[in-house]
């Protein structure tokens, strides 16, 4: 199982992943942390969902705090069932490592999908967080515990996943603007995942 299995895998698996992952929105105190450090202007806060999969439970979760949601994924299963979930969300099938919308959003988003690229994949996607994010914009997003690769699952098929080490991650935020606002290993209250809240300083 390689880096460049994972679109595929989701384009196989990804309405049955949809259709049996957990709607209990454990990650919703996280959510809430990422929502309250989004700069607060005039309209809707600006979302870029990146591997936003089908959008159900975390997108439609934003979306009914006002936010306005543009979800990317890679895979066409995926993005086909984000726009049935959220009709009123844009949407767009796009590989996030090719991301270049020329839009500056409040708050990113890379949960539970930034870790599927290869760590070299990871490095380089800081240069598009930085790209995308409007003044004191939020970022958020998933990664393992300690670097390294490792084998998951998704619907019963194997997936890739790879991960930096926490002083790597905090010196590729900083050296591209980002302060780290809230970092948590493996947190037992969010199903064992481990997060990463930052907020871009530059203009």
């Amino acid at each position: 199982m390689k880096p460049e299995d994972v679109i595929p895998t989701y384009e196989e698996h990804g309405a049955a992943w949809a259709r049996d992952r957990t709607r209990n929105l454990f990650e919703k105190p996280w959510l809430d942390r990422m929502l309250n450090a989004a700069p607060r202007a005039e309209g809707a806060v600006r979302i870029l969902d990146l591997g936003c999969g089908a959008g159900d439970p975390i997108a439609t979760y934003l979306a009914e705090r006002g936010a306005q949601i543009t979800g990317i994924d890679a895979s066409k299963t995926l993005t086909g069932l984000f726009a049935q979930n959220l009709p009123d969300a844009m949407v767009v099938r796009a590989d996030m490592r090719q991301l270049a919308l020329d839009r500056a959003f409040d708050a990113i988003l890379a949960w539970d999908s930034f870790f599927h690229l290869s760590a070299h994949d990871q490095r380089a996607m800081f240069a598009v967080f930085k790209a995308h994010a409007a003044p004191r914009a939020a970022l958020m997003f998933t990664s393992g515990h300690v670097a390294g690769e490792a084998i998951g699952q998704v619907a019963g098929a194997p997936i890739y996943h790879a991960s930096l080490s926490a002083d790597e991650y905090r010196d590729l935020l900083y050296s591209h603007g980002f302060r780290v606002l809230h970092h948590k290993a493996e947190d037992p209250d969010c199903g064992g995942h481990t997060i990463w809240l930052a907020q871009y300083q530059s203009a």
